[in-house]
């Protein structure tokens, strides 16, 4: 069977010095906080275009903590898209605040600007809640429409994340989410893009308070350098709390996986690209293929289509060994932990789950196996 994901073709490339950076922190017994976390953390922030960067436990864990960090809790709304994964709206009620659905674009699947808008007007005009910040997913991999939602979010006083769970990498005019976002999260969740051996998150951010608050809140609210001026104490600062924080730090071992895939990453990307490109050319004359935003370089976690008989051509391609997926089929605001929550026409959403369907997607995908995808699905469409 062609793999949906082939992790064992990256770990070949990466060959003999990804199991010697792995053995190395076994043999060093710096298990926890080692210090391939702070070199991860220095090349993710250049790489990324910031500042600041810190791993955190798991992308959702990248989600909470600056929502922790800005105290937003009880009363407070966060707009954020449906169609996505269960993480991104879960991080409001964790915190005690409510999400609010805003529907998506039809051509990128990711938040619409103007039912944006319109959903923060709506909600200020209801008065139950307070807006208080925007979470905008790249899904897919491909960057949501930045400029125009960090101007709504400014406009409104909103604080902006950029959930780039999928999308870490993804660029807009040569820039990254962080150039318009407050932070960008990312998880390294195995199958991203940049995914490790287990779980694994970051924020990346250009607010230096904001990183120390960070900081302070993944070591369960320990004291930072900004806590102890015109103090002393002279232990541990974990030993001294100075807000109710969490355990959210990464495992050494998965700093050093990354450390690994960070320096190939680029050509990577370069690679999904070229895959894309190939379905694009094989596919585009049959079935509805993604559109990128102008401007925009997607990494291409996941490359979707669309088509009226998912199930038939998903049965198909089965029969062909070849794997396919469906993300996401019941869009959150239509699931039962999130249905007392405010969403408004969520009609392009809704559309979109009963169409979309994902192909084999990989830095690593064989031109023969994936013109093996193509026939298939040329194949199954003709007959039907």
């Amino acid at each position: 069977m062609i793999p949906f994901i082939d992790l064992q073709a990256q770990r070949a490339r990466l060959g003999p010095a990804l199991e010697e950076a792995v053995l190395k922190v076994i043999r060093s017994g710096a298990y926890i906080m080692g210090p391939e976390i702070a070199a991860f953390e220095t090349a993710l922030a250049a790489f990324g275009q910031a500042p600041h960067a810190l791993t955190c436990a798991s992308g959702t864990d990248a989600l909470i903590l600056p929502l922790m960090a800005w105290g937003i809790g009880p009363g407070d709304a966060v707009f954020c898209p449906a169609f996505t994964f269960a993480a991104t709206a879960e991080v409001m009620p964790l915190v005690g605040a409510s999400p609010v659905f805003v529907d998506i674009l039809p051509a990128t699947y990711n938040l619409d600007p103007g039912k944006l808008e319109a959903a923060i007007l709506a909600v200020k005009a209801k008065g139950d809640l307070t807006p208080r910040a925007i979470i905008a997913v790249d899904l897919f991999g491909q960057p949501a429409d930045y400029p125009a939602i960090a101007e709504v979010a400014r406009r409104h006083g909103l604080k902006l994340i950029a959930d780039s769970a999928q999308g870490f990498g993804c660029t807009l005019d040569g820039k990254h989410p962080i150039h318009w976002a407050d932070c960008a999260t990312t998880s390294f969740f195995p199958a991203k893009p940049l995914g490790c051996y287990g779980d694994g998150g970051a924020v990346l951010t250009k607010d230096a308070r904001l990183h120390d608050l960070l900081v302070s809140l993944r070591v369960h609210g320990q004291a930072v350098k900004s806590d102890l001026e015109g103090r002393t104490f002279e232990h541990d600062p974990k030993y001294l709390a100075m807000r109710v924080g969490t355990n959210s730090r990464m495992d050494t071992i998965q700093a050093a996986v990354l450390l690994q895939k960070l320096a190939i990453f680029a050509d990577e990307i370069a690679a999904r690209n070229r895959v894309a490109d190939r379905y694009a050319e094989g596919l585009g004359d049959i079935v509805s293929v993604p559109s990128v935003i102008d401007g925009g370089v997607s990494v291409w976690a996941q490359y979707t289509i669309e088509t009226d008989d998912r199930d038939g051509l998903a049965a198909a391609l089965r029969a062909k060994e070849v794997p396919t997926a469906v993300y996401y089929p019941i869009p959150l605001h239509r699931q039962a932990p999130y249905a007392g929550y405010p969403a408004g026409d969520m009609s392009v959403t809704d559309e979109k789950a009963g169409r979309v369907i994902s192909l084999p997607m990989h830095a690593y995908l064989e031109p023969d196996a994936q013109d093996q995808v193509i026939a298939a699905i040329r194949a199954h469409i003709k007959r039907n």
